[in-house]
């Protein structure tokens, strides 16, 4: 059998993505091969590495995650936390997967799908991901808006000066100055710790919320649970990650060689956001418990005032702070994402490394999606706290075909490699699309059926898993029928890198796969429509 060979030319796009890696604590010469055999040297080197997996997780936990996570705690206490500690492996997986394709191929997440899916796939990728990432960026600036108010300034003033700092992290031409700036913002996320301790919540009742699953409402209030939950997922694993981790790690210079680092950097992202979102969800729980407020949420305003009223006015200070910090890296990061993922498709240079004169398209594409954003927010009248929720919800709903599209890249032998999926990956990331889409369907069903029961809701679970199971073993068959003749040899994987687009062969979509891709955009398009209506009957009762 014949084995995948290293070819030394690469597709990196320009000079902007080679060189020297130049992070905020740290900097790695580009022709430094030397072994890091002591523990100083792996430190400095992991503190050089730092960065993407950091701030695509501190960006993770946003004024949406702020608004489902406070919602959740609001009105359902500590039931809910369940969710977060199943979320974790998906993160970790969904995330890993996208750094492994960003430091092998040296190719935007948006090109990839361009090049391998064609025109018509990869158009329905990027608007989808504009689209909501344009929304998502009107949640972080209502965020900003929410805590200023509570802190008492103007929400014109406020608008103003965020926008001012978002554009002006951007716009200093120097990837490193980004960086320590995007790293700052990252420290606030740790301001939920002291929240939490404020709150004083219930050790007994948070350990049970992790361990023990449950679905609380009862029968009539199920769909609005479901779609709190699919806020959650939405909120946590979002499609705009997979697009800004990879462009970064892109821009950051980082090569296979450095995986191993990287993957530690995402980890500590990960137990951020995690026990962010845990402290978060249980300070809430704490501060509205036994109150009328409980199981009427209205904003993240209203967050603060209950967590002041039950921990005093230093917490209600506490959480508008971190709220504010946590509102700016989101608008930070999930612009870029846009910005990075626009640039691959219509080939313009995108870099934090240039100037705005020498990328002078990719700074549009971000001063237009904040400026946009900011102007939204001064509609009077809007439904902010609805808002948000929705934006987290269609976010849930839009992952699953996210998460298609990335599993297929990392099983492209053309694009990966020695560094595509193993077994393991496959079959968990898998299971992950069919429990999204399950979620999916059984919040179309909670819509369409506003009486449904717990029972109806695990006959649901068991009849997709039914599905999924007989799916599954007809593509294991399939698989196993059709052997490739590339045997993968994993021995060179530090130093191979993906040849240029244009030298690699067209990936065959098979009639089945384009039947399932075109079935699941279909189904998911339903999915959206309902989510909506959902929302509107929701509004429309407060």
């Amino acid at each position: 059998m014949a084995a995948i060979t290293r070819d030394t030319r690469t597709a990196v796009l320009d000079e902007a993505h080679a060189g020297d890696i130049r992070g905020a604590l740290g900097t790695i010469s580009a022709d430094d091969l030397a072994p890091r055999p002591g523990l100083s040297a792996k430190l400095k080197t992991l503190l050089a590495i730092v960065g993407p997996g950091l701030i695509v997780m501190c960006g993770d936990n946003d004024a949406g995650a702020f608004s489902t996570y406070g919602q959740a705690g609001q009105n359902y206490g500590t039931r809910l936390l369940w969710t977060l500690l199943l979320l974790v492996p998906v993160l970790y997986v969904n995330q890993e997967m996208v750094l492994r394709l960003g430091a092998v191929t040296g190719v935007g997440h948006a090109r990839l799908i361009l090049e391998r899916f064609g025109k018509f796939w990869g158009a329905f990728s990027v608007i989808d991901l504009f689209i909501l990432n344009a929304l998502t960026i009107v949640t972080e600036f209502i965020g900003i808006t929410l805590a200023a108010g509570y802190l008492g300034v103007p929400k014109l003033v406020a608008v103003v000066l965020a926008a001012g700092v978002i554009l002006a992290a951007a716009f200093t031409g120097s990837f490193r100055r980004f960086e320590r700036i995007a790293v700052t913002f990252c420290l606030g996320s740790l301001l939920l710790i002291p929240l939490y301790l404020f709150s004083h919540p219930s050790a007994a009742q948070m350990a049970r919320g992790f361990v023990v699953p449950g679905l609380p409402g009862g029968s009539g209030q199920l769909s609005t649970v479901m779609l709190l939950i699919i806020g959650i997922v939405g909120t946590t694993v979002a499609p705009w990650q997979l697009f800004f981790q990879q462009s970064y790690v892109i821009d950051k210079r980082i090569t296979p060689r450095f995986m191993r680092y990287e993957k530690v950097d995402l980890w500590i992202g990960i137990v951020i956001v995690v026990l962010g979102a845990a402290a978060l969800m249980g300070a809430t729980a704490a501060a509205f418990a036994g109150t009328r407020a409980a199981g009427n949420f209205t904003d993240a305003a209203g967050l603060a005032h209950g967590i002041a009223a039950h921990a005093g006015r230093l917490a209600g200070v506490v959480f508008a702070v971190a709220l504010l910090d946590a509102s700016i890296i989101g608008a930070f990061a999930v612009s870029l994402s846009s910005a990075y993922a626009i640039g691959d498709t219509l080939g313009l240079k995108h870099s934090l490394h240039r100037g705005i004169k020498q990328a002078k398209g990719f700074y549009a594409i971000y001063t237009a999606l904040i400026a946009g954003a900011a102007a939204i927010v001064g509609i009077p009248g809007a439904p902010l706290g609805l808002m948000i929720e929705g934006v987290q919800v269609l976010a849930g709903v839009l992952l699953p075909s996210a998460t298609v599209f990335l599993l297929l890249l990392c099983n492209d032998r053309a694009v990966l490699g020695p560094w595509v999926n193993r077994r393991g990956t496959n079959l968990f990331t898998s299971a992950v699309v069919a429990v999204l889409v399950t979620l999916s369907v059984v919040l179309t069903a909670s819509v369409l059926f506003p009486q449904i029961t717990g029972r109806q809701i695990i006959d649901i679970f068991m009849g997709c898993a039914l599905v999924c199971v007989a799916g599954g073993a007809g593509a294991l068959a399939r698989v196993r029928r059709s052997r490739s003749s590339v045997e993968v040899d994993r021995s060179d994987r530090a130093t191979w890198r993906m040849p240029p687009l244009n030298m690699l062969s067209k990936p065959l979509m098979s009639t089945g796969r384009k039947i399932g891709l075109a079935a699941l955009r279909s189904y998911l398009a339903i999915a959206m429509i309902l989510v909506i209506v959902k929302i509107v009957e929701v509004a429309i009762g407060h």
